[in-house]
C-alpha cells in the first residue's frame, strides 16, 4: 500500500482499533497491548514536532481513546500537519537512536496503524467465530 492510502485510511484505522477495544476485545495478551500505547506516543511526538499540540495523560490502551478524542477535536489542523510532514523531504527530528526524517517516522506510524487495524479485524472475526483464546492463563492445564 502506498503512503497516500495509509494517510487516507488513518482515521478509519484508529476507529477500528478503538471500536474493538470498546467492544471488549482483549489486546492486553497480545503485542498490541504494549505496542499501541508506544506507537500513539511516538505519533504524538512526530505530530508535535511539526507543530501540533497532543498531550497524553493516560497509560496503556486508554491512550488510543485519548489520542482519538484529541485528533477529532483538531482534525483539520492535524490532517494538514500530516500532509505537510509527508510533503517535507528535509525535516529531521531527534530520537534516542539519532536524527531521523520526520516524514519517515510518520510513514512508519501510518503503516503500523494500518497493520494493527488489520490484526484487530482478524482477532474480532476469530472471536465472533468462537475460536479459543490463543494464550494460557497461568495455573491452568492445557487440554490435549
Amino acid at each position: 500500500m502506498e503512503v497516500p492510502a495509509y494517510y487516507q485510511q488513518f482515521e478509519r484505522n484508529i476507529e477500528i482499533i478503538l471500536d474493538a477495544i470498546q467492544a471488549g476485545l482483549d489486546l492486553r495478551t497480545t503485542a498490541l497491548g504494549t505496542s499501541l500505547p508506544l506507537e500513539i506516543y511516538v505519533l504524538c511526538e512526530v505530530l508535535n514536532q511539526g507543530g501540533a499540540h497532543f498531550t497524553l495523560t493516560t497509560e496503556g490502551l486508554a491512550r488510543v481513546e485519548e489520542f482519538q478524542r484529541q485528533y477529532m477535536q483538531h482534525e483539520s489542523e492535524t490532517e494538514a500537519e500530516m500532509k505537510r510532514i509527508l510533503d517535507d523531504k528535509k525535516s529531521f527530528m531527534r530520537t534516542p537512536e539519532g536524527r531521523v526524517l520526520t516524514k519517515e517516522m510518520l510513514i512508519r506510524r501510518l503503516e503500523f496503524f494500518n497493520e494493527a487495524a488489520r490484526q484487530v479485524n482478524v482477532m474480532r472475526t476469530q472471536s465472533a467465530l468462537g475460536s479459543p483464546t490463543q494464550y494460557q492463563v497461568p495455573g491452568t492445564a492445557v487440554a490435549r
